[in-house]
């Protein structure tokens, strides 16, 4: 003879059974998603670390060249210097060649006049001739010199100009290339995220609130509760199911799940706390906590007037949650949150 009380137990049986195949599936696909996020964090990473190390080399070389043409316009100056230097005494050498009077060049000694003097001119022709031969060979080399310099000085200026536009380039590829793999990381991410959601629903059944409820406060058996995401943590499936979609928008809001102190606390457990803070505590029997719809939130929560407080504060009931009116003065528990429509 089946009973009522059999029926309920075959029923969640039945349902949990049936939950199985979809949660072992989520569990499954759940594994997939993360090893495919983790390969593509992985070939992310190298790709950027490639990428990067090339252009610290491509930087590395542009810096030495950059060091080559300062260096060669530094030669270059010091060739035009020395062109200015021999000008000079060119232009002498000229003015003594062209205007000079009596300058006759090797003939002088055919000239009239006293030998002594005749041979004396021819030497200081000769002298005048040979030194500028010197200046002009030497002014010849460094306008060769100058020269070269400046068509180097040029081929290095133009070869960094494109290495540069081409390092830029690459630093602007990078960043997108970057900007691109976040984007994807995260999206994978979202949807990892989103399965492991699915995966707390399908694990939380509503038909288990009937069966908690026939249990005293602080003895509610873990199977009758359902997890939460915040590992060893425990409520009614009621609450549960409500504070998964808060605990989603926490997370779309600050970066990260709620931060839970404590939730379904057992009656031994109550009897810890309140033998810690008598006066304070609940009597044991009595608390949320034990009805699985109470919890005691960290992570900036605790301090009233944080941007987490704020936030809860204002976005809470929507999802069928509120801070009690004494928790703001007896005693002061600004961390302390229920599951309900009780104020």
């Amino acid at each position: 003879m089946v009973t009522p009380r059999s029926a309920t137990v075959l029923a969640i049986l039945v349902s949990l059974v049936a939950g199985a195949p979809r949660a072992s599936a989520a569990l499954d696909a759940e594994s997939d998603n993360i090893g495919s996020l983790r390969r593509a964090a992985d070939k992310a990473r190298a790709e950027l670390a490639s990428a990067t190390k090339q252009w610290e080399t491509r930087k590395k070389d542009l810096a030495l060249s950059q060091q080559k043409l300062k260096s060669t316009l530094k030669d270059l100056g010091a060739a035009d210097a020395q062109l200015n230097r021999i000008r000079w005494p060119l232009a002498e050498l000229a003015n003594a060649a062209y205007q000079g009077p009596g300058a006759a060049g090797s003939m002088v000694i055919f000239a009239e006049g006293p030998a002594d003097q005749a041979l004396r001119s021819a030497a200081d022709t000769s002298h005048l001739a040979d030194s500028k031969n010197i200046l002009v060979q030497q002014a010849a080399r460094l306008r060769q010199q100058h020269d070269q310099l400046t068509t180097s000085a040029q081929e290095l200026e133009s070869r960094n100009a494109v290495e540069h536009a081409a390092l830029q380039q690459q630093i602007d590829g990078l960043k997108r290339r970057s900007a691109e793999l976040t984007q994807q990381l995260t999206a994978a991410l979202d949807r990892i995220q989103a399965d492991r959601d699915r995966r707390f629903q399908l694990g939380c059944s509503a038909t288990l609130v009937a069966d908690a409820r026939k249990y005293p406060n602080g003895l509610i058996p873990s199977r009758y509760l359902c997890r939460l995401p915040q590992k060893g943590n425990l409520l009614r499936a009621d609450a549960a199911r409500t504070f998964y979609r808060l605990n989603t928008a926490y997370k779309k809001r600050f970066g990260r799940d709620m931060c839970i102190r404590d939730a379904y606390r057992s009656l031994s457990e109550q009897q810890s706390v309140y033998a810690q803070r008598p006066g304070f505590a609940a009597v044991p029997g009595t608390s949320n906590h034990g009805l699985g719809t109470a919890l005691d939130f960290c992570g900036g929560v605790q301090n009233q007037g944080s941007p987490q407080f704020n936030w809860l504060r204002a976005n809470s009931l929507r999802y069928g949650w509120f801070h009690p009116s004494w928790a703001y003065s007896s005693p002061f528990e600004p961390w302390h949150w229920e599951y309900g429509t009780s104020r």
